[in-house]
């Protein structure tokens, strides 16, 4: 059952730029669905409609097959988590989180037991009288959450809850969120810039650019077949490696940056036929070899992490990272022997941008069954 639909939604505020140009979407019952995309692309004005605190300048919304666009946001049956989290100061952690509960005079034995639940789940039983400012920005956002939680509203928008906490309390958080929207059955619409939350938290993930949809699909089918450049950069940590390349006929090669030669075995897909292309490999493909290495490369830089190394070579005029599993004895300006194989490259239009062969080896493909 389709939750919320947007049919051919558009936003301006000058009437001459729109922010938002023509989305389409529809977002299923019971789905985490993340909009995703750099600051400014208008995902939290796109959320913003939905919950109805912004105006749509032209298309459709429906929620639960209902035309909404005329509808006050409290008619909308939603919750919201605001960046910020939006506590009242002068209230306590219980009152923030039954001020919504008040306000549709849900009767107070109902709110309590709500109240119980929600403090229990957050971890907040022990906080319920303190307020805001005695609160680490953890406990706050907890106190949000656990606010949208006793609303009982089906469906629930995020925008960039978790922007404001630190590493390890972000990574806590995707964890403690995801396994909340299961446990309640909630749909949950998630807007963040950060593409590791994207790919770690969503059903499916749609990528916002400049007001325009690049991409919608399952964080997997992102990170293996990008529409094109844009979301082959933004997905995956670290990025898709990009770099110019020819096709040289005469010794049937793929010349990549001037630096890389791969051997062409097979005939070349019709769509190829571009004198120039853009690649792209991840990270993981490009690996070392000794005995039968592709290219030496020059190390610009090293990251040793402890259960992984990234090692950021130079190719032409670009910098490539490879992610190796364990810790490497490399450093910078060593020569490195990798190999790349030609079934990990993706072929995108230079002009376009968009893709025109997706890698044929990938991720999915190499996973193993138990």
């Amino acid at each position: 059952m389709k939750q919320v639909e947007l049919i051919n939604a558009t936003k301006s505020y000058d009437k001459e730029t729109n922010v938002l140009n023509e989305i389409d979407l529809e977002i299923e019952q019971g789905e985490f669905f993340v909009l995703v995309g750099p600051s400014g692309c208008g995902k939290s004005t796109l959320l913003r409609m939905i919950a109805g605190l912004e105006e749509m300048t032209g298309g459709i919304l429906k929620i639960n097959g209902r035309e909404a666009n005329r509808l006050a946001p409290k008619d909308r049956n939603l919750s919201m988590v605001f960046q910020n989290y939006a506590l009242y100061p002068h209230l306590s952690v219980e009152q923030n989180i039954l001020f919504g509960l008040h306000a549709k005079k849900v009767n107070k034995e109902e709110g309590k037991r709500r109240l119980q639940e929600a403090a229990e789940m957050m971890g907040l039983t022990t906080l319920l009288k303190r307020k805001p400012r005695e609160l680490s920005g953890g406990q706050r956002q907890r106190v949000a959450l656990a606010r949208a939680v006793v609303s009982e509203a089906p469906l629930c928008l995020m925008d960039e809850p978790l922007s404001n906490l630190d590493a390890k309390l972000r990574a806590h958080m995707r964890i403690e969120i995801r396994r909340l929207q299961r446990k309640l059955g909630l749909t949950m619409i998630y807007v963040t810039h950060d593409q590791i939350e994207a790919m770690t938290m969503g059903d499916r993930i749609m990528v916002l650019n400049e007001g325009h949809i690049q991409q919608v699909g399952k964080p997997i089918e992102l990170y293996n077949t990008p529409a094109n450049l844009f979301v082959a950069t933004f997905i995956g940590s670290p990025k898709m490696n990009i770099g110019k390349a020819r096709f040289v006929s005469e010794n049937g090669q793929l010349l990549i940056e001037e630096t890389i030669a791969l051997p062409i075995k097979q005939p070349l897909d019709s769509n190829l036929v571009e004198p120039r292309l853009t690649i792209g490999i991840r990270s993981e493909h490009i690996r070392f070899e000794k005995e039968k290495p592709t290219v030496t490369l020059l190390v610009a830089s090293v990251e040793q992490l402890g259960n992984e190394t990234v090692v950021v070579f130079e190719v032409g005029k670009e910098l490539w990272t490879a992610k190796w599993s364990g810790q490497w004895a490399i450093t910078a300006g060593d020569l490195v022997p990798v190999a790349i194989d030609l079934a990990h490259i993706s072929f995108f239009d230079s002009v376009t941008g968009k893709l025109l062969k997706p890698a044929t080896t990938n991720v999915q493909q190499e996973v193993v069954a138990l």
